[in-house]
């Protein structure tokens, strides 16, 4: 839950490394509000795919509960959301993946976060609050912002599997 040296505003993010991330940890659903960080990189290949299958939602704390009935079925899902909706949702991520230490897995657009600019750092105060907002709840979270951050994607979704816990994976730019 550290901040890292930020990357360069010029460094790349690619979604189909993503994706190849999210199936080698088990993701059999990706649950999905639209979100206009990750749609174009992410979420538009997402639906071209069978593996895995995509549920869209109208609101994320639907998509909380899917994810919640998922983990009970021993079936593992991603919430795919924005920002905006972790923070209109976290009533839901609160009493259901905090409180009954549900693994509830979550990719999480930074709406109009500058690239290359830590979370706690922009000018949007959506992003800057969203960092602290999960330690408050003792959610741990991972910075995804390049091709070089890809590789915290499995292991985050097999510690939030083994430990029982939410996790987080803040993502700071959009995908190619």
């Amino acid at each position: 839950m550290q901040a890292e040296t930020a990357p360069s505003a010029t460094a790349t993010l690619t979604g189909r490394d993503i994706i190849r991330e999210i199936v080698a940890s088990g993701v059999e659903f990706v649950v999905s509000v639209p979100d206009i960080t990750t749609s174009e990189g992410l979420l538009r290949p997402l639906a071209k795919t069978t593996k895995p299958r995509l549920i869209r939602v109208c609101k994320e704390d639907e998509g909380i509960g899917i994810c919640a009935g998922l983990a009970y079925t021993g079936k593992r899902a991603l919430l795919l959301i924005q920002h905006t909706g972790l923070l209109d949702s976290i009533n839901a991520v609160r009493g259901v993946a905090v409180e009954y230490a549900l693994p509830i897995c979550m990719m999480v657009g930074l709406l109009e976060k500058e690239p290359g600019v830590p979370p706690r750092q922009s000018k949007r105060y959506g992003v800057r609050i969203v960092e602290p907002v999960l330690e408050a709840m003792g959610i741990p979270y991972h910075e995804i912002e390049t091709d070089a951050d890809i590789g915290k994607i499995k292991p985050a979704i097999e510690d939030a599997y083994a430990g029982s816990h939410p996790v987080v994976m803040l993502v700071g730019r959009r995908p190619s």
